[in-house]
């Protein structure tokens, strides 16, 4: 029962900051974009920072960590992936949710490209995961419930067909057909990914709905701020079969908010929106008549650090050594905390996904962070790499690895060594497609 109420927890968490963050008043922090945008530099390509040997040391230990959590905690028959797995027991789970299974499909191209998986393998649990996807689990209009049965497929929990976590899976799948170059594995991602029905999603509206259910229909809540929503829309822009319409792009509003001086759009939510659409979406050098979103995402880092330091006089494990607060469980429970501005009740909770995930935005500085986690906190790490937070203030320490946190976290740390999920995702003509379509063009 506990892993039960620990998932649920966890979607009700993120249904409240979904549903209800942008009620909040922010008209104080509203600015003209184009002035912002105008202001800022140009940012210094990723790929292009010289790492030294000990640091790609270390990153390949934690990309070959949390290769295995997705190698161990998927189902070779399904190729679906555990939401989370307690790393303390035998885990007996059988939730699956296709966001991790999304980025469990681009770790095995990573761990192929890296030799922790042979290919016969690899490409065996890919087919495996794309036939599941196009024959078996539950869809409607192409869109995937969020978490599943690892094993039947099944429905769990009522859950929701999701547009965000189909989008995840659906980056996992173009990254496996560009990486592979196996006919079967291109013959499923083209069905699966041609099948979404963007204008289905669309039909009365610019802005997309979180989801839809068979009980209530579509989900009050739309994607209508700043957020991970940018990989959803340029998807859906660059879909042949049932694209969006342009003006989608233009649909969602893109708030500017000011710290120390440093001006970026934002929302009133965790890290991770800065992260999630650009593990896949290469951004580097290129803007829309908004913004460059790989530098915005390098200020809102920046920042995010900054205002964790200042909170290093209320907690005072905060510091140049150990910084980083996004969604994640905590000693009460799974939290949608961060900022600034300051959201949930931060508590000195440290969470590694946060500077794992900023890897290409701020690379020493987050480095130094997860040298620090790796090396002065032992309980913090584990066979699959990070756990997903951890209390040094009241020597807590999550029992739970979950499988987005991890997945960030290991495909930011190739992105920035090598530039490897960007490159090969990019390849594919429906993400150039969507990203011309938005706009997005070098500068």
């Amino acid at each position: 029962m506990k892993d039960d109420r620990s998932r649920l927890s966890r979607r009700q968490a993120l249904r409240q900051i979904l549903g209800t963050t942008f009620c909040l008043p922010f008209a104080e922090l509203l600015t003209p974009w184009r002035m912002l945008a105008s202001a800022q530099a140009p940012a210094t390509p990723a790929g292009t920072v010289t790492l030294s040997p000990q640091d790609d040391q270390f990153l390949d230990e934690v990309e070959n960590a949390s290769f295995l959590y997705f190698w161990d905690q998927a189902s070779p028959k399904t190729g679906m992936v555990k939401d989370r797995c307690n790393v303390h027991v035998d885990d007996q789970g059988i939730v699956a949710s296709i966001a991790a299974t999304g980025f469990g499909l681009t770790a095995i191209c990573i761990g192929e490209r890296r030799s922790f998986v042979p290919r016969d393998a690899a490409v065996e649990r890919v087919i495996a995961a794309l036939r599941f996807l196009w024959k078996k689990l539950p869809q409607h209009r192409g869109f995937f419930y969020h978490f599943a049965n690892i094993n039947t497929g099944e429905r769990v929990w009522d859950s929701e067909v999701s547009s965000v976590d189909t989008a995840i899976l659906l980056c996992g799948v173009l990254t496996c057909r560009e990486h592979f170059h196996h006919p079967g594995i291109t013959e499923l991602a083209d069905l699966i990914f041609n099948r979404v029905d963007w204008t289905w999603l669309s039909e009365d509206t610019s802005l997309l709905p979180h989801g839809w259910t068979p009980e209530l229909g579509f989900l009050a809540s739309r994607w209508d701020y700043y957020s991970e929503l940018m990989m959803m829309y340029l998807l859906g822009l660059g879909s042949s079969a049932y694209p969006l319409k342009e003006e989608t792009w233009n649909a969602w509003k893109r708030l500017t908010f000011e710290y120390e001086g440093m001006r970026y759009i934002g929302s009133f939510a965790p890290l991770f929106v800065h992260q999630y659409s650009q593990a896949w979406f290469d951004f580097r050098g290129k803007r829309d008549k908004y913004a460059d979103y790989f530098q915005n995402s390098v200020t809102a880092t920046e920042v995010h650090r900054r205002f964790c330091l200042e909170l290093g006089k209320q907690f005072p494990d905060y510091s140049e050594d150990l910084w980083g607060v996004t969604a994640s469980d905590s000693e009460q429970g799974y939290v949608i905390w961060g900022g600034p501005p300051a959201v949930g009740p931060i508590d000195g909770t440290v969470v590694p996904s946060a500077t794992g995930g900023s890897l290409p935005f701020l690379p020493q500085a987050t480095l130094r962070v997860l040298k620090t986690i790796r090396g002065r906190y032992a309980p913090a790490w584990n066979k699959y790499g990070f756990v997903n937070a951890f209390n040094p203030l009241k020597n807590w320490y999550d029992l739970d690895v979950i499988g987005i946190d991890t997945g960030i976290t290991m495909l930011m740390a190739e992105n920035l060594r090598t530039g490897f999920v960007w490159d090969t995702f990019m390849k594919a003509p429906e993400a150039r497609r969507g990203m011309q379509r938005a706009g997005l063009k070098k500068y």
